[in-house]
């Protein structure tokens, strides 16, 4: 429930609390990739452009978490964009 009366103030409510629920779950994910690989996504995508990761850039591990920590950055930099039009 979200204890509003006015259907378009509820809506807005649920959308509200949803975009603060995503944007913390991709900053922990985001937060697990840098503890994981000990830099940024912006070190992690340039030193895997230039072979300096000191493992395989096409590995199975490092292909899989780009293109994970590459999304949960995209994404929470749009839900980011969306609080600042709404909030």
């Amino acid at each position: 429930m979200t204890e509003v009366a006015d259907p378009e103030a509820a809506l807005w409510k649920v959308l509200v609390e949803y975009i603060e629920l995503k944007t913390s779950e991709l900053r922990r994910q985001i937060g697990d990739f840098e503890s994981k690989w000990k830099m940024s996504f912006a070190e992690f995508a340039e030193r895997c452009g230039n072979d300096t990761l000191g493992q395989d850039p096409f590995s199975y591990e490092v292909e899989s978490d780009y293109w994970e920590w590459d999304g949960a950055e995209t994404l929470l930099a749009h839900y980011r964009t969306l609080q600042s039009q709404w909030m």
